[in-house]
């Protein structure tokens, strides 16, 4: 199988997702695991269903091929973001070494999965490396953002270097800020979404200030979420092509300034599916070819 998605703009061709029925089960389900997770609130499991069923009516709208990861025993409601355990690059994938304890087992899972379709595993990162897919931001095809906190730390930077070997030119490692601390889901990516090229949706009052002069003096326009759609997922855009992007319903604000400059925007409803689990649209699909 064809594999490469070192972009988070190109045309989305091949992903993974995972249906709540394999990810969540059934409501006892939620209601044994929702709380040791740190989710905002109890998901409802019938609108988890329904607002997943919406974001992958969109894919299919879209024309993207969809693959389903499967129920494993040793993963729970939080393998429902399939774009932390891997990162696919030019040629295979790379696993990953998750931050938040309870989703240790969830790379090897995946791996079983790629490894029944023919993708290669090139590497994994390894103890004390940690490092989860919603820290990796491809800025373009040879320069890749790397946001280092409590979920993805300097050796699993370092070891992702490697095993990126000549695939890049530059790994740019961003400090995290601290925010809610190590309970909460803090990526990289949880303050930016390339959403075109040299174009993303950012919340600048968590971008440490190098990373945010670096994109502007190379270019970038920063299209800015206020601070009352924050909370509300509004910086977690998926790009299904350049200029054409995909978030939750209900951020009117950053929803116009996306489409004055420019963007064809399509809403899902994502409050038990997004908000209370801390997932958006970028982390419930992991893009496995990109062209």
């Amino acid at each position: 199988m064809q594999i490469g998605a070192q972009s988070l703009v190109d045309a989305l061709k091949f992903v993974v997702v995972k249906h709540p029925r394999d990810s969540h089960g059934d409501q006892a389900t939620i209601d044994a695991q929702w709380r040791a997770l740190h989710y905002l609130d109890r998901p409802d499991y019938a609108r988890v269903i329904q607002e997943f069923e919406a974001l992958v009516a969109i894919l299919e709208g879209f024309g993207a091929e969809i693959g389903y990861l499967p129920r494993h025993p040793a993963t729970g409601l939080d393998s429902i973001y399939v774009h932390d355990p891997v990162v696919p690059v030019e040629g295979g994938v790379i696993l990953g070494n998750m931050g938040k304890q309870a989703r240790r087992p969830e790379p090897e899972a995946f791996a079983e999965y790629l490894g029944a379709l023919g993708v290669p595993v090139l590497g994994r990162i390894t103890e004390p490396g940690l490092l989860e897919g919603g820290d990796v931001c491809w800025l373009d095809r040879r320069t890749v953002a790397v946001g280092q906190g409590y979920r993805t730390n300097a050796e699993g930077i370092r070891q992702f270097r490697e095993l990126l070997g000549h695939r890049v030119d530059r790994v740019i490692p961003v400090p995290l800020p601290h925010w809610t601390g190590p309970d909460d889901c803090l990526h990289l990516m949880s303050f930016i979404s390339p959403v075109a090229e040299r174009t993303a949706v950012v919340y600048s009052r968590m971008m440490p200030v190098p990373f945010r002069q670096w994109l502007l003096e190379h270019g970038w326009q920063l299209i800015e979420v206020p601070d009352e759609e924050y909370e509300t997922f509004a910086c977690n855009v998926l790009a299904l092509a350049p200029g054409i992007c995909v978030m939750v319903a209900g951020n009117p604000v950053t929803q116009s300034r996306l489409e004055a400059a420019g963007m064809e925007v399509h809403t899902f409803p994502g409050q038990d599916l997004c908000i209370k689990g801390g997932g958006g649209p970028t982390c419930l699909i992991r893009p496995m070819l990109r062209r």
